[in-house]
């Protein structure tokens, strides 16, 4: 794959990637990200009593309409029919921290990273709005793709370097 940039044409104006010569292949992209939160909203969120309701569950419906928007939101993305979406969620109780994984799957020509990537954002975002009243002392860190299959490029996983 020739490294650079594809959003921009030979005069350096930005442009939608042009997919219509490509293949429809298999797509996933799986990313992660999580919220650092205070005592006081880890355990209103595991209990199930914050007053806006069910953190979690609204959290994960958003996820997936961001998902479904990502196109709307991101100015070269490609729209796409997504045909799986999921919002996961592991609590670390111990480090207050809530743990949001976002798998989407499609077939097309072009990949779903982006929309994994706003899944956990906007998941992320909204368990800030919902828990904000309680305790503003949050903070996101560490969004990033997981994993990625299919397309030109190949196979990807995240590795630490």
């Amino acid at each position: 794959m020739e490294k650079g940039f594809t959003h921009f044409d030979q005069n350096g104006n930005a442009v939608m990637v042009d997919v219509s010569g490509k293949q429809v292949t298999y797509r996933t992209a799986l990313a992660t990200g999580y919220i650092s939160v205070g005592p006081e909203i880890m355990e209103a969120v595991t209990a199930g009593n914050v007053k806006k309701g069910d953190v979690l569950g609204v959290a994960r419906v958003a996820g997936i309409m961001g998902v479904k928007k990502t196109s709307e939101l991101i100015p070269m993305c490609h729209p796409l029919p997504i045909q799986k979406c999921s919002i996961d969620y592991e609590l670390d109780q111990q480090k207050n921290r809530i743990h949001v994984f976002c798998t989407v799957k499609t077939e097309g020509k072009t990949g779903v990273e982006m929309e994994a990537l706003t899944g956990v954002q906007v998941t992320l975002l909204t368990i800030y709005d919902m828990c904000k009243a309680i305790d503003k002392h949050m903070v996101m860190s560490e969004i990033h793709l997981i994993e990625k299959t299919g397309g030109k490029s190949g196979d990807f996983r995240f590795e630490n370097r």
